[in-house]
């Protein structure tokens, strides 16, 4: 392999590291804060640490042809409103359940990106239905008690999973059209407003929280969002979308180690095999026949 593409596998696995670690910060700072308060600070520092990577000329911020501002709002809006959703099923669903477990149920849309392809009609290939087969025989014996109910927390991230998968459609469809930085930014703006409405309305935010929550605020907005959504975009000019998607899948494996090595979250030899299960799914779902 070229230099260049151990290069770009390295940045794709700092990437995965950084997002899988988040989830250990996101159970951190459920702590001190409640969780929109937590997604709407941490979003509007992921805003703020994109502003001077699109200034950089390495880094374009849009497409050749400028978008109209009907599709740069249709775009912002709707990329917005599924990272919202996304994010706050997460962020609440991850104070009843553990980091790991989160990482393994929210890395489930690398199976589901190209299930919910079927809605626009477009060919779904054997590997994703194996790969389906795996990670929802994986869930099962993860999350799925012996009387067939399903812990509240382990649902309300799958729901989020869900989310992501709609999510990653939508910056397919809007990306080339508006700017991914450019797009990122919007939608980063859009899922900070939504978060800090809801919190000021049902939540207690206060500066005591804030400030004992810095270390893991500051964690997911500059590190998760803004350094690791760059590394992202520098890896993947020179890595294939399906080689780094599996790179990327590796984010779950860390998210249960950081919980096991930061937080003591320890799994079952059930939950265990259930996660080897889904990440098996995660990479077959992405390899060619």
């Amino acid at each position: 392999m070229h230099s260049s593409g151990y290069k770009s596998d390295v940045l794709l696995l700092i990437t995965a590291g950084i997002w899988g670690l988040a989830f250990v910060a996101q159970r951190v700072g459920m702590q001190h804060v409640e969780p929109f308060v937590f997604n709407g600070v941490r979003f509007a520092l992921g805003a703020l640490s994109l502003v001077p990577i699109m200034m950089c000329k390495a880094f374009p911020a849009g497409p050749d042809v400028k978008p109209t501002r009907a599709t740069i709002l249709k775009g912002g809006l709707a990329a917005g409103l599924a990272l919202f959703l996304g994010v706050s099923l997460q962020q609440v669903g991850i104070v009843s359940t553990t980091a790991g477990k989160a990482g393994f149920i929210t890395g489930l849309y690398v199976v589901l990106v190209p299930i919910v392809s079927l809605a626009w009609g477009q060919h779904v290939r054997g590997g994703t239905w194996v790969g389906a087969l795996c990670a929802a025989a994986g869930l099962y014996l993860l999350s799925v008690k012996s009387d067939f109910t399903i812990e509240r927390g382990d649902f309300l991230v799958l729901l989020g999973a869900v989310c992501w998968a709609a999510h990653v459609h939508i910056i397919g469809r809007y990306a080339s059209r508006i700017g991914a930085l450019r797009l990122s930014l919007y939608q980063y703006l859009v899922c900070t407003f939504l978060s800090l409405a809801v919190a000021f309305i049902h939540e207690h935010p206060t500066v005591d929280g804030l400030i004992r929550a810095t270390v893991p605020i500051v964690y997911g907005g500059v590190f998760s969002v803004g350094i690791a959504y760059t590394l992202q975009v520098v890896a993947q000019k020179k890595a294939h979308p399906a080689h780094a998607a599996i790179i990327l899948s590796l984010e779950s494996v860390f998210a249960a180690v950081g919980g096991w090595l930061i937080l003591g979250e320890a799994l079952s030899p059930r939950a265990m095999t259930g996660c080897a299960l889904m990440l098996a799914g995660m990479i077959v779902s992405q390899l060619k026949s």
